[in-house]
């Protein structure tokens, strides 16, 4: 699995217990799920469908630093299927891992548009490409 985020957890982060909101960190991995989707479809109207059961393993506090990481497991015709995992880079554990989000690509009108996709792309590649 690939780990492109970091992120600094603040007060505001925080919930009651002084830990990791879990509410917060859903919507860091909903926006990665929903960066990587846009990056690898090529377009930026994607939508989160489905996510799965999440089981938080562990957690995190004030000045931790998390790293989130994405993966596909699947493409699908207008879709893409994703596993997510978000690690606390001080403790060493896991703090969360989400089996599949199902990400759609949208068309102009607002409903799945097939994207031809069938391999994961880097950008790098894309402008090798380009050139």
């Amino acid at each position: 699995m690939r780990f492109h985020t970091r992120k600094w957890v603040k007060p505001e982060d925080l919930n009651a217990n002084g830990t990791l909101f879990g509410g917060k960190l859903l919507a860091w991995i909903d926006e990665e799920a929903a960066l990587y989707s846009i990056i690898q479809l090529e377009n930026n109207r994607v939508v989160t469908k489905y996510m799965s059961e999440i089981n938080f393993l562990s957690s995190a506090r004030q000045g931790d630093i998390i790293e989130i990481g994405i993966e596909v497991a699947k493409f699908g015709g207008s879709s893409l299927t994703l596993n997510c995992e978000v690690r606390n880079k001080m403790t060493r554990e896991t703090i969360i891992s989400v089996d599949n989000i199902i990400m759609v690509n949208l068309g102009e009108d607002g409903k799945p548009k097939a994207h031809g996709k069938t391999e994961i792309e880097f950008v790098k590649d894309r402008l090798k490409a380009a050139n």
